[in-house]
């Protein structure tokens, strides 16, 4: 027990330390932008035919506090996101971040994790079958089915399902939300309708993270077959699927369990993309709006931030779960 609170503990600190570390690069890369958010802001006010003067200039980066040291104003930002969850006000719109965001980025986030976990639940299982199965048919199906996943982009699915609802259905799918609820408060019935929706982009996403996990996990399970003690543990009597759970699926599901944070930024990498094809108001978009048009690096980095922080959370969680389950990740980690 003491060597897995040790173990919690330190993972504990090196998950502060990396999202403090991720807090100044994100900071320094905002600061690195060409122009103060102050200049940028009021070009975009001079595009609106306003004359913007130099001392307009001096005025607004006294304003935002941008005449003080680098390092006292990352303090004063890593602060306010650490102890009070702000990220302050956008750049380019002069809106309250954590109010513009509001519930985008937990849908985002909900719709990644519900990508993820389909892809695993279908990966691991079939995987584990594909890897100890004789059967040519069973696994030449599902090495074309992966590699269909893998080769067809996820936007060009999208696109397939769009034309085909369009064509049969008269409804093209796109949007979160339906027009009677995209703007009503949440409720029971805004739930469902959204549920009725947000299956097609969670398909979509997981899709390819199907097919990649999949070849992952029956990569795995097959290198673990062919191991020594699994040889030794046939000898011994042990067949079937109590020598497949006990012994090879146990051992290739840690680096599995392991692999979930990159997996999920992967999927929140494809999102934008998907995102602007079936017009999703969420985080991705709203990241893709900010990078590519508005320049609102106040903006990004608030995002970005914030899925450093979901996955750092999970490889957290996923750190705790592989200690419990296996006393030799503690312990080689706590040196007892």
């Amino acid at each position: 027990m003491l060597n897995f609170l040790r173990f919690a503990a330190l993972r504990a600190s090196m998950a502060l330390f990396t999202l403090l570390l991720v807090s100044f690069i994100v900071f320094s890369l905002m600061e690195l932008v060409p122009g103060t958010c102050a200049e940028r802001y009021l070009a975009f006010k001079n595009t609106q035919g306003q004359r913007i003067s130099v001392a307009d200039i001096e005025a607004e980066e006294k304003r935002l506090g941008l005449d003080r040291p680098f390092v006292v104003r990352w303090g004063s930002w890593v602060g306010n996101v650490f102890l009070k969850g702000e990220f302050g006000d956008s750049c380019i719109l002069r809106v309250n971040i954590n109010r513009l965001l509001g519930d985008k980025f937990a849908i985002s986030a909900a719709i990644c994790l519900a990508s993820l976990i389909l892809a695993y639940l279908i990966a691991i299982p079939v995987g584990i079958l594909s890897a100890s199965s004789n059967s040519e048919l069973l696994n030449g199906s599902l090495r074309f089915v992966s590699y269909l996943g893998l080769a067809m982009p996820n936007f060009l699915l999208a696109l397939m399902i769009m034309l085909i609802s369009t064509v049969f259905w008269g409804d093209s799918m796109t949007g979160l939300f339906s027009s009677a609820y995209r703007d009503a408060p949440w409720s029971f019935a805004k739930l469902l309708d959204f549920l009725s929706r947000a299956w097609l982009p969670v398909f979509i996403l997981g899709w390819s993270a199907t097919a990649f996990a999949l070849q992952t996990v029956r990569a795995l399970m097959l290198d673990e077959n062919g191991k020594l003690y699994v040889t030794a543990a046939r000898a011994r009597g042990l067949y079937g699927r109590r020598l497949l759970w006990r012994y090879p699926a146990r051992h290739a599901l840690g680096p599995i369990i392991n692999s979930l944070g990159f997996d999920l930024n992967r999927i929140f990498n494809e999102l934008p993309i998907v995102a602007l094809i079936l017009t999703l108001t969420e985080a991705g978009s709203l990241l893709l709006e900010s990078l590519a048009r508005s320049n609102d690096q106040q903006l990004a980095g608030a995002i970005i931030f914030l899925l450093t922080a979901t996955i750092v959370g999970l490889n957290f969680i996923t750190d705790i779960a592989l200690a419990l389950i296996d006393p030799r990740v503690r312990k080689s980690v706590v040196g007892a």
